[in-house]
């Protein structure tokens, strides 16, 4: 066989191989649109009905020990973007958020201290996942001026969220749940074939705060 040949022999071979990959990729991309039109449609209808609800809030604490007050869920609301994804619109992701304020519906202060590094981090990270406005400020020795502690004031305010990116290729999605259980961020990949009810269902009772499986 000729140099020729063999160079029309590799180029076949790559060609199949990306006509298989292409055709793999059509593939899982029609699964995860389908999969993303029905996570669309059940987040779009949950969030009209806990608006309504306004369910309980996840149970809040910034260092572990001292508990925010009772909390409730309201104004959810829900987006869903798009992207080019080899000349076709399809779902970038979709995402349902809401506010975590007191039962009372009064917003007020609060205030922590932590003069340690791990608890300082703890608490910075919390405030930062929750997306709660606050102020930092420097305790210090009335006399000898030295630093003694880091105080957060702080506004019993809190965002939670889900987001549910495509990842269309893999025909996967990856949600990012945003204080569902207290003010932490929790990640989890979850294969498009499995976006049905029963596992939505699971997220639902995960955001209102009941008994769930979907962790």
């Amino acid at each position: 066989m000729s140099f020729l040949n063999q160079l029309k022999s590799q180029a076949q071979a790559v060609q199949s191989e990306q006509t298989a990959q292409h055709s793999h990729h059509d593939g899982n991309t029609r699964l995860t649109e389908a999969a993303a039109k029905t996570a669309w449609l059940y987040v779009s209808e949950l969030a009209r009905q806990l608006n309504v609800i306004g369910p309980p809030g996840p149970d809040i604490s910034l260092d572990g020990k001292a508990h925010w007050p009772a909390m409730k869920l309201v104004n959810f609301t829900v987006d869903n973007r798009k992207k080019n994804l080899r000349d076709q619109d399809v779902v970038d992701y979709i995402a349902i958020g809401w506010q975590i304020v007191p039962v009372q519906g009064v917003v007020t202060k609060g205030s922590i201290s932590a003069n340690f590094p791990p608890e300082l981090n703890r608490i910075e990270a919390r405030l930062a996942a929750g997306m709660v406005k606050h102020e930092r400020v420097n305790v210090r020795h009335p006399v000898k001026d030295t630093l003694q502690a880091i105080r957060f004031d702080y506004d019993l305010l809190a965002r939670g969220g889900v987001t549910i990116k495509a990842l269309h290729d893999e025909a996967q999605f990856e949600l990012r749940l945003a204080n569902l259980q207290g003010l932490e961020i929790v990640n989890k990949a979850i294969p498009a074939s499995q976006i049905q009810t029963p596992l939505l269902d699971e997220l639902a009772k995960l955001i209102c705060g009941q008994t769930s499986h979907f962790l």
